[in-house]
């Protein structure tokens, strides 16, 4: 919005030319988002309290969560305000691939509060049924998909990927693309959900894979750097720059409150908003592949989840402690801090070896 009504400015104020500069709009797109959720998150949490919106710990998990009953959940709200309220403010809105990374944000975000609201205020067990959750998540990863084959300039691009590591290599998908891009959505949005089990875990692990896909789609969306890089140019991708920095500053302003002891959840309204904007944004950038590297261990924990149900159903024994794998290592006597700090590590080195592709190839 502001680069709209601002930008023209510069034919009689020359000082109005930094808006057409996607590293000064995406750095205010931050610092715009810091601020919202410092300023919404107080508010927001005696609402949650005033409202009863508490979490429900599930009674077979670690004991020691029994202590975090009631703590207000569905902050993802704030979450969502602060990624979307200043990407509108900051992102040049004609751009196609800002509009998919909001649409799916937002609705992704209104499942997750749809879920959150039956489990916390309308007190179902279940929440929403997990086959509604995967049909809409495969539905908004299937309009992606083919908002891609059919409205973005990719040309021959449009229905392949790039693998990472590879010069010039990539798998191409045809007709398949679009039912591609949509188990990518959802796997991604699904694989965040699974994660939020810890003080500021979630958020910690998002912030470095959304600041590696900012810097990707930047020099994706750059034609000197991309042709510097040897990497396709496409065009309009480094709009995603000012989506994926509001992501990042929304997500630190969330971890102030989230932090341990966490005065705030996101719940489902944040974790699958958060994982579906990362699969989205992911696939603008024709970077699926890289989603594997720089979402390793939300790969890892939706892993450990498979492996036991299935080991559990086939053998009667469990392979970890419990699943997901961030409670495997509680279980095993490391402090809840020790456990997501050391999440962290490994997320911002996972996230240096995806920028490394860039020149590992």
């Amino acid at each position: 919005m502001l680069y709209h009504l601002l930008y023209p400015l510069s034919d009689y104020f020359s000082g109005f030319n930094v808006f057409r500069y996607l590293t000064f709009r995406s750095a205010y797109a931050a610092v715009t988002a810091l601020a919202l959720s410092f300023v919404l998150g107080p508010w927001l949490i005696r609402r949650l309290r005033a409202w009863r919106v508490g979490q429900q710990v599930r009674s077979d998990g670690p004991q020691r969560h029994l202590a975090k009953a009631g703590t207000p959940t569905m902050g993802g709200l704030l979450i969502l305000t602060a990624i979307v309220v200043p990407t509108l403010l900051w992102a040049d809105l004609t751009n196609l691939q800002i509009q998919l990374a909001v649409v799916i944000t937002v609705l992704l975000g209104a499942l997750g509060f749809l879920d959150d609201y039956l489990h916390v205020v309308r007190k179902q067990p279940k929440g929403l049924l997990g086959r509604y959750k995967l049909l809409v998540q495969f539905a908004a990863g299937l309009l992606v998909g083919l908002a891609i084959r059919w409205a973005l300039p990719y040309g021959d691009l449009t229905t392949r990927t790039a693998v990472p590591f590879l010069k010039d290599t990539f798998l191409s998908f045809g007709a398949l693309y679009a039912p591609f891009v949509a188990l990518v959505v959802m796997g991604a949005s699904n694989a965040v959900n699974l994660s939020d089990g810890l003080d500021g875990l979630a958020i910690g692990m998002v912030v470095p894979a959304a600041s590696a896909f900012g810097a990707l789609a930047y020099v994706s969306g750059h034609a000197g750097f991309s042709q510097y890089l040897n990497i396709p140019f496409l065009q309009g991708a480094g709009e995603l720059t000012v989506f994926c920095s509001a992501f990042v500053g929304a997500g630190l302003g969330f971890l102030w409150f989230n932090a341990h002891p966490a005065e705030v959840f996101m719940g489902d309204t944040g974790s699958l908003a958060l994982g579906g904007a990362l699969g989205a944004v992911a696939v603008l950038i024709k970077r699926e592949l890289l989603l594997v590297i720089v979402g390793g261990l939300f790969v890892a924990e939706a892993l450990s989840v498979i492996i036991q149900v299935a080991v559990f159903k086939a053998t009667g024994r469990r392979v970890f402690r419990m699943a997901p794998l961030h409670h495997h290592f509680e279980l095993g006597n490391w402090p809840e801090s020790k456990v997501v700090i050391r999440f962290w590590i490994v997320s911002i080195l996972l996230a240096l070896v995806t920028l490394s592709t860039l020149k590992l190839q």
